[in-house]
């Protein structure tokens, strides 16, 4: 899945360039580069899809050369996880009926990688004879307030598989006591947004949950994978609920289980996720820029243009970022409300900003 904006990382991140086909983190490859990178290591480059929106279909050529462009799903409007899903199933469906997928997020951190592929692995084996959801979840490693959370129950595993238990409860991003009260129970992990499941047992769960999604894609069976489906999906999108896989399907069903998982994630979904993995000084400051000096300042993450002198005085725990003639500065704390600034500078000041 490769058609958010990453609103959250504004200024680099933006509607024409978003995040995932971004460096973000300085290696030489884009997020969406890493992760093709990764899933080609599980299955035929062949047999991967990334759906995506239609503005995005240039960049996807771009980046990754080795996709067949029939596997670049065209979102004409963005209408959340749920429709990006029932339409990849129509297209997958035309092709094997049989199939057993994963969904994943193109602009996620996975330091661990053979962990990872090992995980997704075993999930693969766990759904193929059975009808069950399965998700990864993340052990937690602090009351973080910007993921959602999964919990569990101890006491039920599928098939005496330690590793794969029952999903008691999904909550969205908790308050911060609320979180500091997940850490200390023991049975809640971070929701990473990563799914495995036959597409029998996925198509099964639209039928019965989310019905008027799946029955607009269904109407499109013929067309798939022809010259008749960009049409066929651009009708569909102007009529098409907006809704998220979690709040559809997997917050309703009980065939819902997870495996508990340590790989190295992070959803940089934040400037703050961002400074946690990036290299820092002496007084945890993360800086990107070749012109940056730092005085009394701690705890910040500083990212600017290479020919940018930049002088910075008394900050401790702020984002400091410039990007395209556009300047953030935002307590760390409070990263959570640049969603809101975008909004409001598309409001105020235009979409040429965003």
């Amino acid at each position: 899945m490769a058609g958010g904006i990453g609103a959250r990382f504004w200024p680099i991140s933006r509607t024409m360039h978003p995040k995932q086909f971004i460096d973000i983190l300085g290696t030489g490859e884009t997020l969406i580069q890493k992760t093709f990178c990764r899933f080609a290591k599980i299955c035929p480059k062949e047999n991967i899809l990334v759906v995506t929106n239609e503005i995005y279909k240039d960049l996807v050529m771009q980046q990754i050369p080795d996709i067949p462009e029939n596997n670049i799903l065209l979102e004409p409007a963005m209408r959340n996880t749920a429709p990006c899903i029932a339409y990849a199933n129509y297209k997958i469906l035309a092709v094997n009926p049989d199939a057993n997928i994963v969904v994943a997020p193109s602009d996620h951190l996975i330091l661990k990688e053979d962990e990872f592929i090992n995980d997704i692995n075993e999930a693969f084996e766990a759904v193929t004879n059975s009808k069950m959801l399965l998700t990864l979840g993340i052990k937690p490693n602090r009351p973080d307030t910007g993921y959602g959370y999964i919990q569990y129950d101890e006491s039920e595993s599928y098939e005496n598989n330690p590793r794969i238990k029952k999903v008691k409860t999904f909550t969205e991003k908790p308050d911060g006591d609320l979180a500091q009260k997940f850490l200390e129970s023991g049975d809640f992990l971070w929701n990473a947004g990563i799914f495995i499941w036959s597409l029998k047992t996925i198509m099964s769960e639209f039928e019965e949950s989310l019905s008027d999604v799946d029955d607009l894609f269904r109407e499109g069976i013929g067309k798939y994978n022809t010259p008749e489906e960009g049409i066929f999906i651009k009708d569909t999108y102007t009529v098409c609920r907006k809704i998220s896989i979690d709040y559809g399907i997997m917050e309703k069903a009980t065939n819902v289980y997870v495996i508990s998982s340590d790989f190295g994630w992070s959803d940089l979904g934040t400037w703050g996720s961002l400074h946690d993995i990036r290299q820092k000084d002496e007084n945890d400051n993360s800086m990107i820029g070749d012109n940056v000096m730092l005085y009394d300042t701690k705890n910040s993450i500083v990212n600017m243009p290479k020919d940018k002198l930049v002088v910075l005085q008394g900050l401790d725990g702020y984002i400091v970022v410039e990007d395209d003639n556009n300047l953030l500065i935002c307590k760390k704390e409070d990263e959570q409300k640049i969603r809101q600034f975008v909004n409001d500078i598309k409001a105020d000041k235009g979409e040429r900003y965003i």
